[in-house]
């Protein structure tokens, strides 16, 4: 009896480990708020990620929730895209330059989580990092050709390209 009330005390600390670890605490602040070694936290952990391997139901769970988070990643950028051609229509260059920042963001945070899944091999990352930057030229190039016959959007957009790609952009004046 004492023997499985030491076993469910040990399911029941590995639950809250991973409890924390989910909600995206680092190892260091759950050993601190658990009371316990880091050493601890992390066995906890692989533990948990073997009972998770192992387990069909678990597996299944998993890969429906990752594919439910790929779907709203899929509506959101959608959503971006549309706010994009939206407040390009109007003129609306501030808005439309957030809009292209939150797909950039949106497609590195997709792509991250497909990567901690498992699901994207190297190759298959390279891909999506080239297909990522092939789209961000395309973007910077409509950016600069929209402005092109404003000379302060110019320097507008100009500038905070510089700030998201880290290379300073030329400005031409006409």
């Amino acid at each position: 009896m004492a023997n499985e009330i030491e076993v469910a005390s040990q399911f029941d600390q590995m639950n809250k480990v991973v409890e924390e670890l989910l909600k995206g605490s680092t190892v260091a602040s759950i050993a601190k708020s658990l009371n316990l070694t880091r050493v601890q936290v992390e066995n906890h952990i692989d533990n948990w990620k073997e009972f998770a391997h192992n387990n069909n139901n678990i597996k299944s769970r998993a890969l429906e929730a990752l594919a439910g988070a790929d779907q709203h990643f899929s509506m959101l950028i959608q959503e971006a895209w549309d706010v994009i051609n939206e407040a390009g229509n109007a003129g609306e260059l501030g808005n439309k330059n957030s809009a292209i920042k939150i797909v950039g963001d949106l497609e590195t945070k997709r792509i991250e989580m497909l990567q901690k899944a498992g699901l994207l091999q190297n190759n298959e990352m390279a891909d999506q990092i080239l297909e990522t930057e092939r789209k961000q030229e395309l973007l910077i190039g409509i950016l600069k050709e929209v402005t092109a016959n404003c000379d302060h959007c110019k320097w507008e957009v100009n500038k905070r390209l510089s700030e998201v790609t880290g290379h300073v952009e030329a400005v031409v004046i006409n």
